[in-house]
């Protein structure tokens, strides 16, 4: 492995050789050109409720994503990378006319909060703890990732038409309303219906079209929201490991290369609820990372990031992220 911990931070060594992850990548998919991809987090994995005419990535368009990083670390080889010393935030809140998704402002530092708490290692939610839910991160490995997050600016917009047909008028919306560069962390908030809770867009397309690039989160996920399940605010942690490169848990399910993380166990399918003891993969060695902010566990259920996803994680936000917050600022 090329990554390494620092002062109990996330850093990673740019890979020296394609030897890097070779035991999840020695059987992937040749890779082909690809349209944009998008990950979702839905209420119900086998539900509708995607984004029009996006659905999980196939293992051909993550095949391409992991060659693009590969390419872009290329010229790195050998150097130390560290993550940002601080991510800015803008957050878009879109409402309606009658108060609909008027998220306060209370709530969208809280949100920040609990991103900061999440990619710290700690949990993110003391009252599910107390509550009985899930183990302690420190329990279940939780990696500091090295990531923190510092709200920015937070824009309003009223209109009823992008409150509840967002994806009707997401190129519109985020053309309009985006601020910064690559570097700057863009969350969208509005009405995404029932059973969609957010998407993101990936690093390595931000270059092709920079207008897109960002998270959109349901307005009732964030914490305090009323979404049963999914108000403590792990939709927005969810969504960001892939504006940071990662992938689902359970991406390429049982097959090699999986998520292309070392140490995140192979898993057949997304998980719900939060289930003890789930082994999808019994061929494999691990139990279903459940509790990983990369599952589609409840809220409640989830616990940590792992130290190679941090890894990930930097590598992406130096191939593709890091130098570029002010560019393109307004």
């Amino acid at each position: 492995m090329c990554g390494f911990a620092l002062t109990g931070v996330v850093a990673a060594t740019a890979p020296d050789s394609s030897e890097h992850h070779a035991q999840r990548v020695e059987n992937a998919v040749p890779f082909e050109e690809c349209l944009p991809g998008t990950e979702a987090r839905v209420t119900d994995p086998d539900g509708e409720g995607r984004p029009p005419g996006r659905g999980e990535l196939t293992p051909r368009q993550a095949a391409r994503y992991h060659e693009r990083l590969r390419e872009e670390l290329v010229p790195l080889r050998g150097q130390e990378l560290q993550p940002p010393q601080t991510v800015p935030v803008v957050v878009h809140v879109i409402s309606a006319e009658d108060g609909r998704g008027d998220v306060s402002d209370e709530r969208v530092q809280r949100q920040i909060d609990v991103l900061n708490a999440a990619y710290s290692g700690s949990r993110a939610d003391a009252a599910a703890r107390s509550a009985g839910g899930a183990e302690p991160a420190a329990e279940v490995g939780a990696a500091d990732t090295g990531f923190r997050f510092e709200l920015t600016e937070t824009t309003r917009t009223v209109d009823d038409d992008w409150f509840t047909g967002f994806d009707e008028h997401r190129d519109t919306i985020r053309a309009k309303l985006r601020r910064g560069g690559a570097g700057t962390l863009n969350i969208y908030t509005a009405d995404l219906g029932p059973g969609l809770l957010g998407y993101s867009t990936f690093p390595q397309d931000y270059e092709e079209n920079p207008d897109q690039d960002g998270v959109v989160v349901a307005h009732d996920t964030l914490p305090g929201g009323d979404r049963e399940q999914f108000n403590l605010g792990h939709t927005s942690t969810h969504e960001i490991g892939h504006w940071l490169g990662l992938f689902h848990t359970f991406q390429n399910g049982c097959t090699a290369p999986g998520d292309y993380v070392d140490d995140t166990p192979y898993e057949r399918e997304a998980a719900s609820g939060c289930p003890e003891g789930r082994d999808t993969c019994p061929e494999k060695e691990g139990e279903d990372p459940v509790t990983n902010f990369m599952n589609y566990s409840d809220d409640a259920c989830m616990t940590h990031f792992t130290a190679d996803q941090g890894k990930r994680m930097v590598e992406h936000w130096a191939a593709f992220r890091d130098g570029s917050s002010q560019a393109g600022a307004d």
